[in-house]
Order: C-alpha cells, then structure tokens, then sequence
C-alpha cells in the first residue's frame, strides 16, 4: 500500500479561516448573525477544509437554502453561495459535436460499454463509548451495464475513531430555551469484499442479455442474503436445523450461478471527518404550584425551575471521505490485474425538516499487471501501470424529510432519542477519462504524477474529462496532454432517488458553564438505513479525436445508447 499512501499526498489541506463576528449583546440582529457565523464557520471547515472554493459550490448552493431566512437572499446570490464550478452542466469543452454530429461505431476513442443503472443498499450500525466510536458496515451494489453484463458487489467494513461536542444557549432566543450545538468526529476504518460477474448469457442481443444476466444476479444476491441468515441463526442456536436452512437458501440460486468466490477480490481503507449543527429547545418548569419562589443567591430558590427536556433538529451536516480500494481480479476480462482506486469526496445534508443534499467526488483508479506489481514491491523497484481512469461526480437535491431528537435530564446525565428519514430526488453529473497505457513513457510519466516526481505531481482538483477535451495550452503538463491525446472522455447524467432512516439512542452527561455546556456521551447507539436507486438519463456522450484547432467534439455514445436499463 506504499503507493496508496503516497498518491493521498495530493490532497491539500487549506483551512479555511474564519472566526465569529463580535456581538452587540443588545441587538437581537447581531445575534442572529452571529449565530449565521457559526453555521458557515462549519460549512466552511467541511466544505472547505481540503477543497477550493469553486470545487465545493454545488454543496454550497444546497445548504444556502437553510441558510437563507437567517441571512437574506444576499447569500445564495453570492459568489460564496452562487452555482457555479466545473462538471455540473453540458457546457464542457467541445461543444455537443459541431461539425461531426456521426460517429461510426468503429471510433477507438468511443468506450465499449457505460454504467446503465445501479441500486445501492447500506446498513450502519455506530456504537459510541465516551469518546470513541465505533462503526460497522455493509453495501451491497447492483449494476447494469450497456454490453448486456451485470456485476453484484458487497463489502462490509469496520471503523473506529474519537468524536466530541459543544453547545451553547442562543442570546436572542434565551427566554424560549433557544441552543445551538456543534460536533465533529474522525473515523478511521478497513474492510473487504468482493465483486461477481454476470455474463454467462451471451445471445448476441445486449437487451436480452442484461434482462437474463439480471435475473441471475437477483436470484444470487437473494442466495447470498439467505446463507448469511443460516450462519447468523447457526451463531445464537447452535442446535437449529442448519440443514434445511442451507437448503432453503440454496434453492435461491440462479440456473447459471458463478463460483462462491467472487471474480475480484476487494479490500478497503478509509478515513472520515465529519461534523455537524443542531438547533434545540429546552423545556423548564416553574417549580412546585406553578410558582417560582425568590430566594437563595440564584433567586430561584429550592423550588425553582427544573429542567423537564429538549427537542433538537439537525440543521446541517457534512462528511469529508477518502478512500483507498484495493481491487484483484482472480476471473473474467481483467483476470490477473490489481487495480487501486482513490477516492477523495465531500458531502452534506442541510435541514431539520426539508433535506437539501449535495456531493463532489475525484477519484483516480490505477491498473497494474497483478504479479509484475508484487515482484516490483517485493524488490522494491518502480511500478509500471498499465491503464489510468480520472471519474469526476457532482450531485445535488432535495426532497421531504426530517431529522430531529428529543432528550430528558436527570440532573448532569441525559437521555436522548433521535430519527429520521426520508427520500431524497437527485441528480448526478460524472465525467470520466481513461488511458490505455501502451508504452513505457506514459507509465513512467503516470507513475511519477502519482508519486510527486518531476515538475507536475498530481494535485487537486484533479483535471476533468472536459479540460482533457478542450484545445491544449502551451504550458498543459504531461498528464493533461496524455488524456487530450489518447484519453476515453465520457460525460453521463443520472436521476437518482434515495430512501433512508435512522434511529438513535444516547446516554450523556454534560457539565454547564453560563452561556456554554460541555457534553459528551457515555454510551450510544445509531443506526441507518439506506437504498439508492440511479439510472441513466440524458444524452451519453463522449470525445471524439482532435479536431481542426485541437478541440475533442462530444458526440452520441451509441455504445451507451443501444441499451436500456431495467427497472429493478
């Protein structure tokens, strides 16, 4: 994983300063904003802490919405707030063919096959103790694909970090029990998996084969559920009749099932920092007989108010991911290769009750010969890859939902439960340029980017497929002529649709100083649930070979085009 470690060093880490503005203690607007400054001091550390300003725009124009009847309509018109940034319109390079609207299918520079659809499941269960968290698992990944294959992935992972928490009374809304809170947490976790193939029906029609091919990954996906209940039931009842468990699970399997073992090994790594707002209220009485009796040095006296609960509602979070993933294929076309992805995102979800979300991703994928790559680490000699893959994703939307808690007090020890859910409708832009390596100076030169060498180390943000298909500058670094020159450029749209829940539930214990109380959980427990549906929408494209004045055309990917993805 030398590699692995080296190539994150391409991430910079600019932290964005900032710092709450002073307050006027008696003006109800300054308040208000100074609790606006919190809110984007938080945006600004997610969102900002390891990607520019013009990356994150999309992220930022989702939360601008919540935002908004704190801080005018001057915000989302902002340049802070405002649309903007690469990859989210049809406006890349190019153009959407000009002069050469046909492309035979015989274009080298047009991919043989494109991502269809794909149906995501996840489960995660988060175990908090003190400070520590703890964190497990799994995705199950369902894909279509244009050339009539399907693959069928699944990795459950492991994690564990440290997490902490802030909350503070709002000035302007003290009388109502008005608070805010801040958290923030760092995972760090590992996992593995694999991947399985479908593409055992092969009758010439890719339609015909993608419906067949499907119904066998269902039928084994639904197998594999089945033998995973037989061994969690075989664990907690010993004596259960395991033989007609596993029979009943093996009467799932599809007519043409493929090995148990998965065609491509999977093993994973990655860390997490996240973070988050909240608005609350809390709840007092008045003392006994609804009075409140003045005495003792607080003026309250023995019978004054008691705390009774809070109801909380999340107003913003965010996450920053990255990602290593370790890919060796044992079968199918890529039998013998080892693949390392990258992958670098940010994204968050904004409002209590209307869920606005948003994400960016970059992510590198690197192909290597499996066994010249572990003589060479094994030596400890230069790497030679073979193919190079730069995917770029936006996502933005919104949808109902809510997010929200509920806590009671018995003395310094809370009681919290909290949930949600919801569906959120969104939409996707990836772009995506992949490299066939054939000769020893574009590996080198891909090679030494990768590992900072020579005068252009990769760097963020990564180059798009839309820079690539743009006329070169004369200063363009060798990578970026690589993909002009030789590169698969590809732009896709996809509508997606995420339904999902979540339940908590938490025992704290908070110590309070004025304005500002310090808690933290003893013990906790969180659970979410969930799918995520995309499918293909649009106009696929891709670039075509430089033309007159070295632009690359976009043009129809019938490659893409001649299949149509089934509803699942």
């Amino acid at each position: 994983m030398k590699g692995a470690e080296r190539f994150r060093r391409w991430h910079a880490h600019d932290h964005i300063p900032g710092a709450p503005s002073q307050r006027d203690r008696g003006q109800s607007g300054a308040e208000y904003a100074a609790m606006v400054g919190v809110v984007s001091l938080v945006v600004a550390a997610i969102v900002g802490l390891s990607v520019p300003a013009d990356e994150a725009t999309g992220l930022k124009s989702a939360v601008c919405r919540i935002l908004h009847p704190l801080s005018g309509a001057e915000a989302c018109s902002s340049g802070d707030y405002a649309d903007g940034g690469d990859g989210g319109g049809d406006d890349g390079g190019g153009g959407d063919g000009g002069d050469d609207p046909f492309v035979p299918n015989g274009d080298p520079f047009e991919p043989a096959k494109c991502l269809l659809s794909q149906d995501q499941t996840k489960d995660t269960v988060v175990i908090q103790v003190a400070f520590i968290k703890i964190s497990t698992s799994e995705t199950v990944k369902l894909q279509q694909w244009s050339d009539g294959t399907v693959t069928l992935e699944r990795v459950t992972e492991t994690g564990g970090g440290v997490t902490a928490s802030i909350s503070a009374g709002i000035p302007g809304l003290k009388d109502w029990g008005g608070s805010a809170s801040l958290s923030g947490s760092y995972m760090a976790g590992s996992g593995n998996g694999g991947q399985w193939l479908f593409n055992g029906n092969k009758s010439g029609d890719p339609q015909a084969d993608l419906a067949a091919n499907l119904e066998d990954a269902q039928k084994f996906a639904a197998y594999l559920k089945a033998n995973d209940g037989c061994r969690y039931q075989s664990g907690y009842n010993p004596g259960a009749a395991m033989g007609a468990c596993s029979q009943d699970a093996a009467s799932k399997k599809p007519d043409l099932e493929p090995e148990l073992a998965p065609d491509v090994d999977i093993t994973k790594t990655s860390t997490e920092v996240s973070g988050g707002v909240s608005f609350g209220k809390s709840f007092k009485s008045n003392g006994k007989g609804g009075k409140d009796t003045k005495g003792g040095k607080d003026g309250k006296g023995a019978d004054g108010p008691k705390d009774l609960g809070s109801v909380s509602f999340e107003g913003l979070s965010g996450a920053m991911t990255e990602d290593v993933v370790v890919m060796r294929a044992k079968t199918g076309p890529d039998a013998g290769k080892i693949t390392f992805v990258y992958t670098f995102s940010v994204s968050g979800t904004a409002g209590g009750v209307a869920q606005a979300k948003g994400s960016r991703m970059q992510q590198v994928a690197v192909t290597y010969d499996a066994a010249a790559y572990d003589q060479e680490e094994e030596n400890g000699d230069p790497h030679h890859p073979q193919k190079l893959t730069i995917t770029t994703s936006q996502e933005s939307g919104d949808g109902p939902g809510f997010q929200a808690g509920a806590g009671a007090n018995a003395g310094p020890v809370t009681i919290d439960v909290g949930g949600g859910g919801g569906t959120v409708n969104s939409q996707i832009h990836t772009e995506s340029a992949e490299v066939t390596l054939d000769n020893d100076g574009d590996s080198t030169a891909v090679e030494d980017w990768l590992r900072g060498r020579g005068d252009a180390p990769a760097s963020n943000p990564l180059p798009t497929p839309s820079d690539a298909a743009e006329a070169l500058d004369d200063d363009a670094g060798p990578i970026e002529r690589l993909l002009h020159d030789k590169g698969k450029l590809t732009r896709l749209d996809y509508k997606a649709n995420t339904d999902w829940w979540n339940a908590s539930l938490g025992i704290g214990f908070g110590i309070s100083a004025g304005q500002v109380s310090l808690g933290f959980k003893l013990f906790g427990i969180d659970i979410t649930h969930e799918e995520k549906n995309q499918t293909i929408t649009g106009d696929p494209t891709y670039a075509t070979g430089p033309k007159s004045g070295g632009a690359r055309p976009w043009v129809e990917w019938k490659n893409c085009t001649r299949t149509k993805p089934i509803p699942t």
